[in-house]
């Protein structure tokens, strides 16, 4: 019963994935708008984070929206298709769900966030206002 489960959502991603992209495409926002100073300071600090991510699942799809409005550049890992990446999300995170910000502390500490919406909201909070 199960492979059968795994097959349909396999079969229902296939169909529906290259429209959840072309909509993500389609719908994209705009980036907000830094001084340039302003924006390598928040570059800087996007090269501590790292998004687990599934290309087709919507939650990612989310998460990658935000990041658009809040012109971020956070490296996207491919935790489906890359087995390096899945297993460090394995490892690191303790279980393999996406979407999964990793965010490296000065001091070494790694924190692993799941759930789109506490993301965004934590994307928003650290990024939204930066001046």
């Amino acid at each position: 019963m199960k492979i059968v489960i795994r097959t349909f959502f396999r079969l229902l991603r296939a169909i529906l994935g290259p429209f959840m992209l072309a909509w993500e495409w389609i719908t994209a926002p705009r980036g907000m708008e830094r001084e340039p100073d302003a924006q390598q300071r928040v570059d800087e600090a996007c090269r501590q984070l790292a998004i687990y991510q599934f290309r087709t699942c919507p939650f990612c799809i989310k998460v990658r929206q935000a990041m658009k409005r809040l012109s971020l550049n956070i490296e996207l890992r491919d935790a489906r298709n890359d087995p390096v990446h899945r297993q460090a999300l394995q490892e690191g995170g303790g279980e393999v769900k996406v979407p999964c910000l990793r965010i490296e502390e000065d001091d070494g500490r790694v924190t692993w966030m799941y759930e789109s919406d506490r993301i965004v909201a934590w994307l928003e909070q650290r990024f939204g206002d930066v001046k």
